[in-house]
């Protein structure tokens, strides 16, 4: 893998911009390898809510969101395609954390850790040889890292933020997007602008704290390829053990029909039955699982285990 992208001032941008100009134009079939910075902009870890920490410096106005790299233009890319992404190696910075309570977010609010509350932050030194992150309570956690965010502006002027997730992607927070899975996205812009950021060592579903273990990435390695003929108006992926299908809404249940639709489009090209069946069979042995309940925009992802259906 020879395009090697580092978290340098030319390649970072903290919105998406169909405006953007590409950091890098590559074919379909290559592949870039990344570094990046944790979703802060972050030096070094967190350890006080009251003392700066070392940031990325110098930033623009525009860059109120998650660091990223990016766009990377594919040529050959046009609007009502999908992109493919392969997934490669994944390997983790030595530091991450992990923030809990005390401040004003929907999650705090409901469950009573905002006022009287102090927040709270988890410091994990992270090893990238045994996977694993310890914390300096004892805690010992598996790590299974990956990208929050791997999406592409949409097709309209100006700039847009990065914590939403949307239909071509962006902000998705799905813990299994990991190494070894094919993510699928609707590409809305000529050229796709792919952008890429927010290291998380390991999440739960739901990532329920507002953040996972946030951290910087020393490799990533990504492999992109066009399909002309694979329609699509939400992500889906292909992960070591099954198949999932996302949807996004600002409402939960909406957010979970949209995953729900989605799946059954994927298992009448599967299993060739239509829509009433695939219902049928997906009630039987698919999951549907929160994926995010924190970025405003809420997300949730069917599963269909590989082999369940034989």
């Amino acid at each position: 893998m020879s395009i090697i992208l580092e978290p340098e001032r030319k390649n970072l941008r903290g919105c998406f911009s169909r405006e953007h100009e590409p950091i890098l134009t590559i074919d379909s079939g290559e592949s870039v390898q990344f570094r990046t910075l944790d979703a802060g902009w972050g030096l070094e870890t967190l350890t006080s809510f009251e003392i700066e920490r070392r940031k990325f410096e110098p930033r623009t106005p525009d860059d109120k969101g998650h660091a990223m790299i990016g766009p990377i233009a594919i040529r050959g890319a046009k609007a009502g395609m999908t992109l493919e992404v392969q997934i490669g190696t994944i390997r983790p910075g030595t530091y991450g954390f992990t923030t809990a309570a005390g401040w004003d977010h929907a999650v705090n609010k409901r469950l009573g850790l905002f006022e009287g509350w102090g927040g709270v932050i988890h410091n994990w030194k992270l090893d990238a040889e045994t996977m694993t992150g310890r914390n300096q309570h004892g805690h010992t956690v598996t790590l299974r890292p990956f990208m929050g965010v791997m999406g592409m502006p949409p097709d309209e002027p100006g700039i847009h933020p990065t914590f939403p997730p949307r239909f071509c992607g962006g902000n998705m927070d799905c813990k299994e997007l990991t190494t070894g899975t094919t993510l699928y996205l609707p590409i809305p812009v000529d050229a796709g602008l792919f952008y890429v950021g927010d290291g998380h060592a390991a999440q739960g579903d739901g990532e329920v704290s507002v953040t996972a273990i946030e951290c910087p990435m020393e490799q990533v390695d990504l492999t992109f390829r066009l399909h002309e003929n694979l329609p699509l108006t939400m992500p889906r992926a292909k992960t070591p053990s099954g198949w999932l299908t996302m949807g996004f809404h600002e409402d939960l249940e909406a957010a979970m029909y949209l995953a729900l639709d989605g799946m059954l489009s994927l298992m009448t090209e599967i299993y060739a039955v239509d829509r009433a069946n695939a219902l049928a069979l997906a009630s039987v042995v698919v999951d549907l699982r929160v994926t995010q309940i924190v970025n405003g925009v809420r997300g949730v992802h069917a599963f269909l285990p590989d082999g369940a259906i034989r």
